[in-house]
């Protein structure tokens, strides 16, 4: 063989070790990169992950964890998944097998982490600065609750707090599992002042975390993901129709949103709780405001007192449990409620008595808010 034919031997095998090379490039970032992204509102970024990839699985009390597609008892009614993305126009829709997940910065993490541990339930001890405004239940064992609520776009410090939740835990000697989901506002975490939805586990080991920031919520839905901001003008409101509620075979914890779109969005395994195996023994909704460093409460709900009118102030409607039996039941119809308001002077709370609002079913309900201020005490 001529040297000449030697060289271009020699290029023809190392195209083929640079393509080969290449090839396997390709299906190793195809396993970790994103299949798609969605850049909606300036500075938020969703990436379609494969499912089975997801963040939430990476959590060491799942190593062995099967994805749940959807509850095995039906819950909710809700419509087909694949009816959802034909009937309704969202800024997100990632292709099938893959799961919208919110990019995070070093600093969105960080903070979340850290505002974790302060974050405010009726089970844990009280939080100072912390504000509620709502209702509780005791008894059970209860499998789920929901709600129709909104929340208001409100002028709240980079040091402050303004939520309406939905809460569903269990505590036994000092120890407590629990799981929120809402509506909040928290510069502090999301680094503006928009209204996002939310949710928030915490479980064994004392450990919990909002939303997708660290490992633990399994996102299921490809169209609704638990974390979503809301570009509202001041003033305007945003509203869910949420269900926290328990799968009777599997004993996943699901969050399901019944308004537009419908949706099962996901859920927080079994195994991340210690406290809940056969249910949780209370069950609330309400408002929450936190004032930090500042002192200075922030407004709750659309900022003011609750009057006269079901449309003055920010509510809560439709308010029902699942029972010990999985009977879906109005909270107040077995077990009396409990109402919570630690600052008269800067939130109040009015329940309804109304069965209908115009056409509209309101079941229980009561309206929640206030315009905050220096006076509401610690």
């Amino acid at each position: 063989m001529s040297p000449t034919s030697i060289r271009m031997a020699l290029v023809v095998v190392n195209l083929l070790h640079l393509l080969l090379f290449s090839v396997a490039l390709v299906r190793s970032d195809r396993s970790t990169m994103p299949l798609r992204s969605f850049k909606i509102s300036g500075n938020v970024t969703y990436d379609c992950i494969d499912i089975d990839k997801q963040p939430g699985l990476d959590h060491p009390l799942l190593k062995n964890h099967k994805i749940q597609m959807k509850p095995s008892v039906s819950i909710h009614e809700i419509k087909n998944q694949t009816q959802i993305n034909k009937t309704y126009k969202e800024k997100i829709k990632c292709p099938y097998g893959t799961v919208p997940i919110v990019r995070r910065t070093n600093e969105f993490i960080t903070n979340a982490q850290l505002l974790a541990d302060k974050y405010f339930h009726p089970l844990s001890p009280d939080s100072s600065g912390t504000h509620i405004a709502g209702i509780k239940q005791h008894g059970g064992p209860y499998h789920g609750i929901s709600a129709r609520f909104n929340a208001y776009k409100l002028d709240i410090g980079e040091d402050q707090a303004s939520y309406s939740q939905m809460y569903i835990g269990n505590g036994y000697y000092g120890e407590f599992n629990f799981i929120s989901a809402g509506l909040m506002t928290n510069p502090s975490i999301f680094g503006d002042s928009r209204l996002w939805s939310y949710g928030y586990w915490k479980g064994k080991y004392a450990k919990g975390c909002y939303n997708t920031v660290c490992p633990g919520f399994v996102q299921v839905s490809n169209v609704v993901p638990i974390v979503k901001p809301f570009d509202l003008k001041p003033g305007e409101q945003a509203a869910l129709e949420w269900s926290i509620a328990r799968d009777k075979q599997t004993g996943n914890w699901w969050i399901i949103q019944t308004g537009k779109p419908n949706a099962y969005i996901g859920y927080w395994p079994k195994e991340l709780f210690h406290l809940m195996y056969d249910g949780a023994s209370m069950v609330g909704v309400g408002g929450v405001s936190q004032a930090l460093k500042s002192g200075f409460s922030p407004p709750m709900g659309n900022g003011k007192f609750p009057k006269r009118g079901i449309l003055t102030s920010a509510l809560f409607s439709n308010v029902d449990v699942l029972n010990s039996m999985y009977e879906k039941r109005r909270i107040n119809v077995d077990v009396p409620v409990e109402k919570l308001l630690d600052s008269v002077n800067c939130y109040g709370i009015r329940i309804g008595n109304r069965v209908k609002f115009w056409t509209t079913p309101l079941g229980y309900f009561f309206n929640y808010g206030g315009p905050g201020g220096t006076s509401c005490g610690v």
